[in-house]
């Protein structure tokens, strides 16, 4: 049997009713402290964290804090907000912004709320050459100062809480006494909340993917921080790849973020969810249920079809017909009059796991059968 979308079985209506009665559990708040102290959140990823996956990402996890895609002060303010913000059913969900003016980004972090995101985050740590050439991002380091005035702009114009991303230096501004310095300078501005990717940003010479690989982890710096600043919550991001490591990082701080893993495989944010708060794992076929009546629902928006699945050639991985899947897609998604058939028929190339195994119980000559 295939996961043959065209062919299923009508949902039972109940389904939708949990799915409504979960979201409205998340519902938006305008209360200054995190809603639930999530201890796993997904990092801003440019090309990534958009709406469409991080509506995937909610129906794999209830838990788990989303962060939107960087977008910038001057994009907000300068064009309709709504064509930025607009997102559905994904909360818990934190915007990040990049900025460097005080009051650009105090008047961001209102729209922030009234969009009914759960909290604000100012990007400190991005060091793409693009967002060096307008002064945000990593090389916001080495002003303190002015990101301190940013952070007070920002909580000075809304209820949700103002957090702030980071690295843990950049270029020879890289040792611990730098990194104490840039976290003090916050705190006493108020800042109570930090995320930190645990490497260092080498600001010449690297592309963003180097400066997520080269520059050697130093978990230590955050452990340290989080013992000098007590009453402060320290997010580690950086280098975690799977539950273990997510764990032992979780005895050290109260909360961790993962990107690239949980991009290249979704449901790792469901073993998280096993792992650290005992939940029963994601029904896959029931959330790719309903993330096909997602994007039915885009596709009648004239949402492009490749918008949607370029997220998804990962879904199936290590599964029987995976690569088959991807292909497919691959070769499909990217036409112009493509629609849900794409993915349908993409879909119809992968035996589910629970199959392969009763296949493989049934014997050889039952096994040989299912590719008749």
């Amino acid at each position: 049997m295939c996961y043959n979308w065209a062919h299923r079985e009508p949902a039972a209506p109940w389904r939708h009713i949990v799915m409504a009665f979960a979201m409205l559990h998340y519902r938006h708040s305008k209360i200054n402290a995190r809603m639930t102290q999530p201890s796993i959140s997904v990092a801003p990823m440019m090309g990534c964290t958009d709406r469409h996956f991080r509506y995937l990402l909610r129906l794999i996890s209830p838990r788990a804090l989303l962060y939107t895609e960087m977008v910038t002060t001057g994009a907000l303010l300068n064009n309709d907000p709504e064509r930025f913000l607009q997102h559905t059913q994904d909360t818990p969900c934190a915007l990040q912004l990049g900025g460097n003016q005080p009051d650009a980004l105090g008047r961001s972090a209102k729209l922030a709320e009234e969009f009914g995101y759960q909290e604000v985050n100012l990007n400190v740590g991005c060091p793409s050459d693009r967002v060096q050439e307008g002064g945000i991002g990593a090389c916001l380091m080495a002003t303190p100062r002015l990101v301190a005035e940013c952070f007070d702009a920002m909580r000075g114009n809304t209820s949700l809480p103002v957090t702030i991303k980071s690295r843990i230096g950049i270029d020879n501004q890289d040792s611990w006494d730098d990194f104490h310095k840039f976290i003090s300078t916050l705190y006493n501005a108020g800042c109570r909340d930090f995320i930190v990717h645990a490497r260092k940003a080498i600001l010449r010479g690297l592309s963003p993917k180097e400066n997520r690989e080269i520059p050697p982890l130093k978990y230590d710096f955050v452990y340290r921080a989080a013992a000098a600043f007590p009453d402060a919550r320290f997010t580690l991001n950086g280098g975690i790849k799977t539950v273990p490591e997510t764990q032992a990082i979780l005895k050290q701080v109260p909360a961790a973020m993962l990107g690239r893993a949980v991009y290249d495989n979704p449901w790792l944010l469901s073993d998280l969810d096993q792992a650290i708060y005992g939940d029963a794992p994601a029904e896959r076929r029931t959330v790719l249920e309903h993330f096909r009546d997602y994007m039915m629902t885009e596709l009648s928006r004239s949402t492009r079809l490749k918008h949607i699945t370029r997220h998804l050639l990962t879904l199936f991985q290590g599964q029987p017909g995976a690569r088959a899947y991807r292909r497919y897609l691959s070769e499909h998604m990217y036409d112009d009059h493509a629609d849900i058939t794409i993915f349908d028929e993409a879909c119809q190339l992968v035996r589910p796991m629970h199959e392969r195994e009763a296949n493989r119980l049934a014997g050889p000559a039952q096994e040989r059968s299912q590719y008749v």
